[in-house]
C-alpha cells in the first residue's frame, strides 16, 4: 500500500517511479479521488457542526415559547442530520475507492534496480560452482533411471489431475531430507526461528501480504472462504499484523516448511514436463521483520542464507538482480537465485529474495516503537525462498546423475538418509 500523503507531496516522482516499471501515470486519478474524498469529509464535518449548533438552539426556542423558531430549528436539525448521513456515506464510498485503487498499484522500485522489460534485462551479480560435464547425454530429472519409477505423474493425475506428482520410496525420502536440511541450517546456522504455520488463511492475511485484490486468480480459495497459501510468506509476515513491536525486538527472523498452492494462472503450456511447475509443492520460506534502516542489509543476509544452502549441496547457481519489468508486484528489489539444471542445459529459478520496504506493513498496519520514544513507524518486511524443495530436488538429482542411471547425493544429506549418499540405478539408497 502506498502513502497518500507522499503522493500528494510529490506526484511527479511517484509517476516517474511507476514509469520505470512500465506502468502509466496514475497520480492524476488518485489525487482527484483524494480531493473529492477530503472535500466530502470536510463538508460532512461542517454540516455536523451546523446540526449541533441548531440542536442547542432548539431547546432555547422551546423555552421562550417561540414555536415558529422551534419548528424551523427542528426541521433544520432533521435536514442536517440527513445531509450528514448522506455525506458520510459518500465519503466512506470515496475512501473505499481510493483504498482499492492504491491497493492495485505495485510497489515502487528501489533506485538501484535496473530498468528493463523482462527477464532478458536482469543483471547477473554472482555465479558459483562449475557447471558439470558428462560423457553421456544429461537427462532431465524424471528421465533418470533411478528416479523415474519413484516419480509417479500418472497416479497423481488419476487422483488430482495435471501438474501434480506422487513421490515414493527413496526419492520421497530425499525430498524430505532436503526440507529437513534446509530448516536445520536456517535454525542452527542462520539464526532463524522455526514456525509451523497454517496453510489456510483469511482474506485479511492475503490482502495484507499484497496477494489480494489483484492476484486472487493465482491462488485457490475454499468454498467457505479460506485461501490456500501460495507460500508461508503470507502466514509468517501477517503474524505481526496490527502489532506495535519494540525496536529492540527487531529484526524478527522466521522460517517455515509448508505445503504451498498456486493455480499457475496464465502459465498454460510452460514447464509441463516433470515437477518443475506444480499446483502443490513444498517450500522452506524465510521472512524478516526489520527496522527500515536495516532492511537493505537484511536482504543481503537473507540472500547469502539461500545461496549457502546450494553451496552446501554442491549445486552450481547464479544470482541475478531483477529489472523493473520482471519484479513481482510487492517487491521493491528482488534477487533471484537460479540453479543449474543439466537436463535443461539452463539455469532455473530456485529462490527469490525480496524486500518490500513498508509496502506490506502499511496494508496490515505493522509498526514498531522507536527506542527514543518518538511515534511508531512502519516496519519493513522481507521474504525469500530458502529453498523451493521440489526444485532443489530436481537440481540435486540432475547434477548428481551418473552414466548408469544412479545419482550421487550431496554428503550433507547423509545424516538424514541413514548415512547413505547414493541413489542406486535400481532406485534404492545405498
Amino acid at each position: 500500500m502506498h502513502d497518500i500523503k507522499a503522493i500528494r507531496e510529490n506526484p511527479d516522482a511517484f509517476d516517474a517511479a511507476l514509469a520505470r516499471r512500465g506502468d502509466a501515470p496514475v497520480t492524476g486519478e488518485i489525487l482527484a479521488l483524494d480531493t473529492a474524498r477530503r472535500g466530502m469529509i470536510n463538508a460532512a464535518e461542517t454540516a455536523q457542526a451546523e446540526q449541533n449548533k441548531a440542536s442547542k438552539l432548539v431547546g432555547a426556542a422551546k423555552a421562550k415559547g417561540d414555536e415558529a423558531e422551534f419548528e424551523r430549528l427542528r426541521t433544520l436539525v432533521s435536514d442536517k442530520k440527513a445531509e450528514v448521513t448522506r455525506m458520510q456515506a459518500e465519503a466512506k464510498d470515496l475512501d473505499a475507492q481510493l483504498t482499492d485503487m492504491l491497493a492495485r498499484i505495485p510497489n515502487l522500485p528501489a533506485d538501484d534496480v535496473p530498468e528493463g522489460a523482462d527477464e532478458n534485462d536482469n543483471v547477473e551479480v554472482n555465479r558459483w560452482g562449475d557447471v558439470p560435464s558428462y560423457d553421456f547425454a544429461a537427462k532431465e530429472h524424471f528421465e533418470i533411471a533411478s528416479v523415474a519409477a519413484s516419480m509417479d505423474f500418472e497416479t497423481a493425475a488419476k487422483t488430482s489431475g495435471a501438474r501434480f506428482v506422487m513421490l515414493k520410496g527413496a526419492v520421497a525420502r530425499v525430498h524430505r531430507a532436503l526440507a529437513q536440511f534446509m530448516v536445520d541450517t536456517h535454525v542452527d546456522h542462520n539464526g532463524l526461528t522455526e514456525y509451523a504455520t497454517p496453510v489456510l488463511v483469511r482474506d485479511e492475511a492475503m490482502y495484507g501480504t499484497d496477494k489480494l485484490p489483484k492476484f486472487g486468480d493465482d491462488s485457490y480459495q475454499t468454498t467457505n472462504g479460506w485461501w490456500l497459501i501460495p507460500t508461508s510468506e503470507v502466514t509468517l509476515t501477517y503474524s505481526v499484523s496490527g502489532d506495535v513491536l519494540e525496536e529492540a525486538a527487531l529484526p524478527r527472523r522466521m522460517t517455515a516448511h509448508t505445503l504451498c498452492f498456486r493455480s499457475e494462472a496464465g502459465s498454460a503450456g510452460r514447464d509441463t514436463s516433470g515437477m518443475l511447475r506444480q499446483h502443490q509443492f513444498e517450500k522452506v520460506e524465510m521472512v524478516s521483520i526489520t527496522h527500515p534502516d536495516a532492511s537493505d542489509d537484511e536482504q543481503k543476509r537473507m540472500l547469502r542464507c539461500a545461496e549457502d544452502l546450494l553451496e552446501r549441496l554442491g549445486v552450481p547457481y547464479r544470482t541475478v538482480l531483477l529489472c523493473t519489468g520482471d519484479m513481482g508486484f510487492g517487491a521493491r528489489r528482488t534477487f533471484d537465485i537460479e540453479a543449474w539444471l543439466p537436463g535443461q542445459n539452463a539455469y532455473r529459478e530456485i529462490s527469490s529474495v525480496s524486500t518490500t520496504g513498508d509496502f506490506q506493513a502499511r496494508r496490515m498496519n505493522a509498526r514498531f516503537k522507536p527506542a527514543d520514544g518518538s511515534k511508531p513507524q512502519f516496519v519493513h518486511t522481507l521474504n525469500g525462498s530458502g529453498l523451493a524443495v521440489g526444485r532443489c530436488l530436481i537440481a540435486v538429482l540432475e547434477n548428481g546423475q551418473q552414466a548408469d542411471g544412479s545419482v550421487q547425493l550431496p554428503d550433507v544429506l547423509a545424516p538424514y538418509l541413514g548415512g547413505k549418499t547414493l541413489l542406486g540405478a535400481d532406485g534404492v539408497l545405498v
